[in-house]
C-alpha cells in the first residue's frame, strides 16, 4: 500500500495500532474519496459501535506525531533522494478557501502537478502578509537545503517586499504582480504597468528597474507577455512578472509551471478527495490534511508505475484525438487504478458469468486480467 521508506518514516513515531489505524484511513480516502469524519467512521471497518469507531478516529487525528515536520517532512527527503534527478526544484506558493478555512500552501512542482511540502491555516478570509509568506517558504528552505528552489506566485504574492526578501536569500523567483504597480524605468518618470501597452500577441522584458516608490529595495527585472487569441479561448489579459531570472523565456516557462498547484488542489477537493467538505476542528483539519497528503503522493507513485508498464490503456484514455497532451494525471491513474481492481474483486462472481457470455473476446479478457494482477501487485 505505501512504498517503503513511508512505512519506514510512519513506524519510526507510531505505534502497531496507531499505524494499523492510519493506513486504514488512507485506504478510505483512496476508495471513498471521503474526508467527512461521520462517513469516515460510517465506512471504518473495525467491529465496534458506529459511536466508539468516531471517537477512534478523533483520537488518532489528536496525536502530536501527526505534525508537517515531524511526519512528512521525512517522508518529503526520502521521496526527494529517490524521485529527484535533478538539483533545481519549482516551487509554488498559494492559498485555498472552503467555508471559512483559508489554507497557505506551498508545494514542489512535478509532471504538471505539485507535491505538498508545508501548509498551515490562516487565522482571517483574506491574501496573506508578508510574515505569513516567509514563515511558509523559511520552512521550504529548511526542507530543501541543497538544492536551487525558484518561487513561483500569483498576483497575491506579486509585492516588492517578498521579491526583495526572496533575492536577499538566495533563491530565483517569479511572481505574478497586478498592473496598478508603479516601476521607474532608468531616467524616466514613474508608471504604472498597465501603461506599457501590452497587448494579445505582445511581450516585453524590461531588465533592472525600479518597481515601487518606497525607498530602501533593490531592482527587478519585468517581463510582460500575453499570449495570441486561440481558435478556443482568447486570454482575457497578460502577465506582468517580476523576476531574478536572466531572460523572458525563462521567466514565462517557470511560470506556466505555477498551474500544477491549481491542479493540486483540484485533485484534493471536488476532483479527488472532497477536501471542503471538511467540518472538523483545526487540529483534526491539518492532520486529515496531512493523511491527503500521504494518500495523494502514494496516488502519484502507483499511476506512474502502472504507466511505466504500459497498461494505462486499461484505466483511462491515454489521450482524446483533439488533444496534444494527456488525458488524464499520474494521480488519477493510480487512484482509479486501483478502484478498477477493487470494484472487479467485489463484482467478481458477475464479471466471470459476463465473460462467459462473450468467450469470442476470451483474447482480450486475458490481456485486461494480466494488466488487473499487474496493478494489484503495487497496491
Amino acid at each position: 500500500m505505501f512504498p517503503e521508506f513511508y512505512h519506514k518514516c510512519l513506524r519510526q513515531l507510531l505505534t502497531p495500532r496507531q499505524y494499523t489505524s492510519l493506513k486504514i484511513i488512507v485506504v478510505l480516502l483512496q476508495t471513498q474519496k471521503i474526508i467527512q469524519l461521520e462517513k469516515l467512521a460510517a465506512f471504518f471497518p473495525l467491529p465496534i459501535k458506529d459511536e466508539s469507531r468516531r471517537r477512534h478516529i478523533q483520537r488518532l487525528l489528536l496525536l502530536p506525531q501527526l505534525q508537517i515536520k515531524l511526519l512528512w517532512f521525512p517522508i518529503l527527503k526520502q521521496w526527494l533522494r529517490i524521485g529527484r534527478k535533478t538539483k533545481l526544484c519549482y516551487v509554488a506558493i498559494d492559498r485555498t478557501r472552503w467555508q471559512e478555512r483559508n489554507l497557505l500552501v506551498a508545494a514542489l512542482i512535478k509532471d504538471k502537478r505539485a507535491i505538498p511540502l508545508f501548509w498551515f491555516l490562516l487565522d482571517k478570509k483574506g491574501n496573506s502578509n508578508f510574515s505569513e509568506q516567509k514563515k511558509l517558504l523559511k520552512a521550504v528552505a529548511r526542507l530543501l537545503r541543497g538544492y536551487k528552489i525558484i518561487v513561483l506566485g500569483d498576483r497575491e504574492f506579486g509585492n516588492v517586499v517578498l521579491a526583495d526578501w526572496l533575492d536577499s536569500k538566495g533563491f530565483q523567483y517569479v511572481l505574478r504582480s497586478k498592473d496598478n504597480k508603479y516601476i521607474q524605468q532608468e531616467e524616466q518618470e514613474y508608471q504604472q504597468l498597465s501603461s506599457l501597452g501590452l497587448k494579445p500577441g505582445q511581450s516585453f522584458y524590461l531588465y533592472q528597474v525600479k518597481f515601487t516608490k518606497q525607498l530602501g529595495f533593490g531592482k527587478v527585472n519585468i517581463g510582460g507577455y500575453w499570449s495570441q487569441k486561440t481558435k478556443k479561448k482568447k486570454k482575457d489579459e497578460g502577465w506582468y512578472l517580476i523576476t531574478n531570472l536572466s531572460s523572458l523565456r525563462l521567466a514565462i516557462a517557470s511560470y506556466r509551471k505555477r498551474m500544477g498547484i491549481e491542479a493540486m488542489f483540484k485533485d484534493c477537493k471536488t476532483g479527488g478527495y472532497n477536501l471542503e467538505k471538511c467540518q472538523v476542528s483545526k487540529q483534526r483539519l491539518l492532520s486529515l490534511v496531512l493523511l491527503i497528503a500521504i494518500a495523494y503522493t502514494c496516488a502519484i507513485q502507483k499511476g506512474q508505475k502502472i504507466k511505466s508498464m504500459g497498461i494505462q490503456k486499461y484505466v483511462c484514455r491515454i489521450k482524446l484525438a483533439t488533444r496534444k497532451t494527456r488525458r488524464h494525471s499520474s494521480f488519477w491513474v493510480g487512484l482509479y487504478g486501483g478502484l478498477w481492481v477493487e470494484t472487479f474483486e467485489l463484482c467478481q462472481k458477475l464479471v466471470r458469468q459476463l465473460m462467459r457470455l462473450t468467450p469470442r473476446k476470451l483474447p482480450f479478457y486475458q490481456q485486461g486480467l494480466r494488466a488487473k494482477t499487474l496493478i494489484k501487485s503495487i497496491l
